[in-house]
């Protein structure tokens, strides 16, 4: 069962979708957001295949704010290592705020551009 919460932020991401979609020369970069953790992959649509990834999974415990940030700089280095500079930001129906925008500006910040 889910909450007006969660189908909000749904169908958001569903009107987002319509118009983001990931190419091989401009991949889609998914943000997703637990209440712990933060994960974000950049993903080819065309084949269906995650290229990179990236998780706050063992790191070690700092304000949520800064471990997106830390997770921003490592999906920024591991792209540009794989050949990717350009990006769709997949904001996944979160709102550009806080956890979400950490995350995308420090990842423009170690060369990815979106």
């Amino acid at each position: 069962m889910t909450t007006k919460k969660e189908e909000r932020r749904i169908k958001i991401k569903y009107r987002i979708r319509k118009r983001v979609n990931g190419t091989a020369e401009r991949p889609r970069m998914s943000v997703f957001r637990s209440n712990k953790q933060i994960y974000v992959q950049v993903i080819n649509d065309l084949t269906g295949t995650t290229l990179v990834s990236a998780s706050s999974r063992g790191m070690e415990v700092m304000p949520k704010c800064e471990q997106a940030a830390k997770v921003g700089e490592l999906i920024a280095k591991k792209a540009v290592e794989a050949g990717i500079s350009k990006v769709v930001f997949d904001r996944n129906g979160y709102l550009y705020h806080g956890r979400v925008k950490e995350l995308a500006d420090a990842a423009r910040k170690g060369g990815l551009n979106f």
